[in-house]
């Protein structure tokens, strides 16, 4: 996955993203801009997750919504 092509297309995402995430806020899901390390990390945090663990889940997440991309 291209890292500048998601942050540009990110808020084009952020609604499925609230939908995939939905403890995340509006405004932690558009400060991620779209960064795999910044929404991985908030994943983390909020849902408990290891950090291989939210990794996968934004790396799928991104595969699941190439469409957008």
């Amino acid at each position: 996955m291209n890292h500048d092509i998601a942050e540009g297309k990110w808020k084009q995402m952020i609604g499925k993203a609230k939908a995939a995430w939905g403890e995340l806020t509006d405004d932690e899901l558009t400060r991620a801009e779209g960064r795999t390390e910044r929404l991985a990390g908030l994943i983390q945090e909020r849902y408990g997750r290891t950090r291989d663990q939210a990794e996968l889940e934004v790396r799928r997440f991104f595969e699941n919504n190439r469409d957008i991309l």
